[in-house]
């Protein structure tokens, strides 16, 4: 199908819904895409055509999406049907027993889904870059430099056009940093909007959040309302809507109260394309009407930073080791340098310890919203630089502090990336808009969030920027 990559989700569903093309000439697109495109960018790991087959000849559900392809991430999102590996040579070929609320949401909604996107091991870092695929995952703007992770494949894989949109999760930026890197729209939903279960409560002490990465935000918007709702048993349920995300595609702002950073949440300064970035958004949201003004929230974001590492080396050593002992082995001699660091770390922590890390996000985010209640909206840039070049946060550091770098300084992932943890942390809503270049081409992000349960807020604020400034037109120079 020559028009595949001219339609977003929602238009390809509608295509099929009005028999203009079947189910399976857009999986055949997708899957030739995969084929042509996939070697140079290892951003689909594994794949079941047949299944994908089998699943459109027994008749896909009457869902909003119904026939549309569809890959989800190499970690989470557990079914039967696609083993995952973690992004792990520990984990290659563990396949779950029972189904995610979140997989049988897409798959109700008629989605195609066919295999399985890169993140780097147990999804830590804001690159992909996993040893367990043999190669790194390669951005499509530029083959040099990285697509972000830990959505990394998800974001390579919708840049580069083998899919519409893919599934991503958020533990500190891994659906934003990719957004931001590949020119896509990225959206981290307000705690617990999206449920983990039924194999987790929380990931990450509830920092961790399933999501979408899209070309659209009607896109993300109507993936939003497929897996919004608590399953049984949640133990994080946001402040209700008012309607849906779709809904809140035309709905007006208003004035908005726009509180805008142009350097760090510390005040340190960024990259100069990133803060023209945020410059010149911030000079849209002007001529829109909004009222912009520079203030940054002052809570103790290097604690938050180090309470963070903490919680995710104890998440990390959890998986570790469980599967460690179901296949009898020795877990250092499995995973990468920087997740035996994790391992040593979580080791050298006592519950209390943990606890402590756990109370210290919790009064962050108490800051976060003290903040945002005097404001509608805070913007910054989504990265302190332009996308990475490949290797330079490679899981060769044998240090899990010293890769996050909130006690070495300069050069660490909390260094490149000090934005998205923030909302991580204090649960609130946020997103990544594609809505700048650099003068070298590649895309440049720029980060909104909102108050714990505007998701809404954000949406319709997405779709007002789409429109005064739309990007989905502007694709990689990517050789087949």
């Amino acid at each position: 199908m020559e028009a595949y990559e001219g339609y977003d989700a929602t238009g390809l569903a509608a295509l099929v819904a009005a028999g203009e093309v079947t189910a399976e000439a857009l999986l055949d697109a997708a899957l030739d895409r995969v084929a042509r495109r996939n070697p140079a960018l290892t951003a689909v790991v594994s794949q079941d055509p047949d299944l994908a087959r089998s699943a459109i000849a027994s008749g896909l559900p009457e869902g909003p999406l119904r026939g549309v392809p569809f890959l989800i991430k190499d970690i989470g999102c557990e079914t039967p049907d696609f083993p995952v590996s973690l992004g792990s040579r520990l984990g290659q070929g563990t396949r779950h027993a029972l189904t995610s609320t979140v997989y049988d949401r897409l798959r109700g909604a008629g989605l195609v889904t066919f295999g399985r996107t890169a993140c780097p091991e147990g999804a830590v870092g804001p690159v992909t870059e996993a040893a367990a695929y043999g190669a790194p995952t390669r951005n499509p703007w530029d083959q040099t430099r990285t697509p972000g992770g830990s959505s990394g494949g998800a974001g390579a894989a919708v840049a580069a056009g083998i899919v519409p949109a893919a599934h991503g999760s958020d533990g500190g930026g891994s659906i934003r940093i990719p957004a931001s890197n590949c020119g896509l729209f990225g959206f981290k939903p307000s705690r617990g909007r999206i449920p983990d279960g039924p194999y987790a409560g929380e990931g990450w002490a509830g920092m961790a959040q399933d999501g979408v990465l899209t070309r659209s935000v009607r896109d993300t918007a109507l993936l939003l309302d497929i897996l919004a709702g608590p399953d049984l048993g949640v133990p994080y349920w946001p402040p209700p809507m008012t309607g849906s995300h779709v809904e809140a595609l035309g709905r007006p702002t208003g004035r908005l109260r726009v509180a805008v950073s142009f350097g760090t949440f510390d005040g340190d300064p960024i990259h100069p394309e990133c803060r023209r970035a945020v410059e010149e958004t911030a000079a849209l949201l002007g001529a829109l009407g909004h009222e912009v003004r520079e203030a940054r929230p002052t809570a103790d974001h290097r604690g938050m930073i180090a309470a963070w590492t903490r919680i995710v080396a104890c998440g990390s050593a959890s998986w570790i080791r469980a599967l460690a002992r179901k296949k009898g082995v020795r877990a250092e001699d499995h995973i990468e340098p920087v997740l035996a660091g994790a391992l040593r770390l979580a080791d050298g922590l006592s519950g209390t310890d943990y606890l402590e890390a756990v109370e210290t996000v919790h009064d962050y985010g108490r800051a976060m919203a003290r903040f945002l209640d005097g404001h509608d909206v805070l913007l910054s840039a989504t990265m302190a630089e332009p996308p990475a070049e490949i290797g330079r946060f490679a899981h060769t550091r044998a240090e899990f502090a010293d890769f996050m770098a909130y006690r070495t300084g300069p050069g660490g992932v909390f260094d490149y990336s000090p934005f998205c943890a923030a909302f991580n942390a204090s649960g609130q809503p946020a997103m990544s808009v594609p809505l700048y270049w650099s003068e070298a081409g590649l895309p440049i992000g720029v980060h909104f969030a909102g108050p714990m349960g505007a998701d809404e807020l954000l949406i319709a604020l997405a779709a007002q920027l789409e429109a005064a400034s739309p990007w989905f037109g502007k694709r990689p120079p990517f050789p087949d």
